[in-house]
């Protein structure tokens, strides 16, 4: 991981001890509001995120890349695919508890939906890049 973040590791280990006082018939509950505060950290993030590179754009710079060019497309795959995973086992827990196989199964074809429409979305913007590339040599 490239940077922890000491709340969220305290908020995990008092969710983790408090399924231990409190025993597996809360532990759906605990996961949903573990989730819920993964959610807002995550979101927080992205927003403080896109607000620097508003404020890079708005100053005229151009947005930081990577040396190699199309190595970014890789790790923003590759970022996609990860995270997808870390959260699939907390929500197929939760999906499983709480609806049996039909609700383990939503949830997984919504977590191949969103790899799906991402990896589509990433396809989408390569290939018009190589069009627009291959247009300015004309």
């Amino acid at each position: 991981m490239a940077t922890h973040d000491p709340d969220l590791r305290k908020e995990l280990d008092a969710t983790l001890q408090t399924r231990k006082e409190l025993g597996p018939e809360y532990e759906s509950e605990l996961v949903e509001s573990f989730l819920e505060k993964l959610a807002g950290t995550v979101d927080l993030r992205v927003r403080r995120q896109l607000a620097e590179q508003q404020v890079q754009v708005a100053r005229g710079a151009r947005p930081p890349r990577p040396a190699g060019g199309g190595g970014s497309d890789f790790w923003q795959r590759f970022g996609v695919a990860a995270l997808s995973l870390v959260l699939a086992v907390p929500l197929s827990a939760v999906a499983a508890v709480n609806a049996g196989l039909p609700g383990l199964l939503v949830c997984w074809a919504g977590i191949v939906g969103v790899n799906a429409v991402h990896s589509a979305s990433l396809r989408n913007l390569l290939h018009r890049r190589t069009e627009r590339r291959d247009g300015e040599w004309d």
